[in-house]
């Protein structure tokens, strides 16, 4: 019976499971622990905490693997089974997406709809496009030979802002509504355009057909228009036919479990018609979150959502702070590409100033618009998750390992010295003047 019903191929499908959760088990507890002693001791903002705790405890045992402690591996075979961009682009990334859309209001994000697309598309791709040029000189320049198009894509990946690790700050400083709606609203949109144009390059350089040919630019066009405008559609038409489930019902327990049902089915289905999954989350959220919040959901329903949610929405951060401080661990750190990342640090500063400062001009032309704003989106503008996922996704090679180090020097300063500095950057950005 054993060699059967209850013999090796069922203990081999138990032990594959169990090494996924072993894997879910260690992050947790990881981010358990260090959210511990973040709050106990260091008295960080959570994420921001959360992270130098991870980069601190993986340098402390590479240190230990330099006096011959062997106690890194283990933590380096775990992370090697961890496919990150996989478990953030198609695991984590709808929810956190879907959770941050559920709180912005529709109202507000109309007032601002203009600026706020001008940043997600034309401020993305102007920065791509700077960052991409720039940095091919500065490689050239540092004698790392890395092809244009390959810069592009670096260009791509780090455009997109992901300022989670600062919105309780901004709440909590008083920003003009008009801004934060601005911030929030772009952080949210742009997350799916740059995953577009990170795929659009790909396709360019030929990597997504493995092949050396490339794409034409009606293709180029057909995919963006595919991907951005099916995102979007399908979003909107998604939201739309959970919110009629929702009215159908009053039960918070089934309520949660169909919102739960749009990141999971819904983010998976986006994937099967080749439409953006991030775009998607984001509509269906900010659907569910004004319309559905609002006409079809009791009172207690609506609490335990926004409980639900917020607790989803740390978790899932908690753990992708862990993971990102953790990767110091595989990363192929070499002198000169340890130089690239901080030179290149300036380098995407400026790109994103200049990329947020077209649109804010264009905005003053029509309507007020908060002074210093073009600072205060700069600065505000974290890199995060996603451009590690983006560049752990490129084609294995050394123009990866370059990359790849270049993009977590750009991410951990922007996580670190950005998020704990922009309280002071905006206090004086924001203060009146005398």
């Amino acid at each position: 019976g054993l060699t059967t019903d209850g013999g090796p191929k069922s203990l081999h499908r138990h032990r594959r499971g169990m090494h996924i959760f072993d894997i879910a088990a260690a992050l947790v507890t990881l981010a358990a622990l260090f959210g511990w002693l973040n709050h106990r001791y260091i008295r960080l903002p959570a994420t921001i905490g959360l992270m130098v705790i991870s980069m601190l405890f993986s340098l402390a045992l590479v240190g230990l693997t330099a006096l011959g402690i062997g106690v890194e591996g283990s933590l380096q075979r775990l992370l090697l089974s961890i496919d990150f961009d996989e478990a953030l682009l198609q695991g984590m990334l709808g929810a956190l997406l879907f959770a941050g859309a559920l709180h912005l209001d529709l109202g507000d994000l109309a007032e601002q709809k203009w600026v706020i697309l001008l940043l997600a598309t034309f401020g993305v791709l102007l920065s791509t496009l700077i960052v991409g040029g720039a940095s091919w000189w500065l490689f050239s320049a540092l004698g790392i030979e890395i092809a244009f198009v390959s810069c592009l894509l670096f260009g791509a990946l780090i455009s997109p802002t992901d300022p989670i690790a600062v919105g309780a700050i901004l709440r909590k400083l008083g920003v003009p509504p008009a801004l934060l709606t601005v911030i929030t609203g772009e952080s949210l949109f742009n997350d799916g355009v740059g995953v577009v144009s990170f795929l659009v390059i790909l396709g360019l350089a030929g990597a997504g057909h493995g092949t050396g040919t490339g794409v034409a630019g009606s293709e180029v066009l057909a995919l963006l228009m595919l991907e951005v405008g099916g995102g979007l559609v399908f979003g909107a038409l998604l939201g739309w036919f959970f919110y009629q489930m929702l009215r159908s019902v009053d039960n918070y327990q089934v309520e949660i479990l169909l919102t739960l049902a749009i990141v999971t089915g819904g983010y998976a289905f986006a994937d099967v018609l080749h439409v953006s999954g991030p775009l998607a989350m984001v509509v269906a959220g900010l659907f569910i979150g004004n319309r559905g919040r609002a006409l079809a959901m009791s009172e207690l329903t609506r609490r335990r959502l926004d409980d639900f949610w917020e607790l989803v929405d740390e978790l899932l951060n908690a753990v992708l702070f862990v993971m990102i401080g953790l990767e110091v661990l595989v990363l192929a750190f070499s002198p000169v590409s340890v130089v690239a990342g901080l030179v290149a640090i300036p380098l995407v500063l400026g790109a994103r100033w200049i990329s947020v400062g077209l649109p804010v001009t264009l905005r003053r032309m029509r309507r007020p618009f908060p002074p210093h704003a073009a600072k205060v989106l700069t600065w505000s503008g974290l890199r995060g998750g996603i451009s590690v996922a983006l560049a752990l996704s490129l084609p294995a090679g050394p123009e990866r390992d370059v990359l790849l180090t270049v993009t977590y020097i750009v991410v951990a300063f922007s996580i670190i010295v950005q998020g704990l500095t922009v309280e002071k950057v905006i206090r004086r950005s924001l203060a009146p003047t005398s």
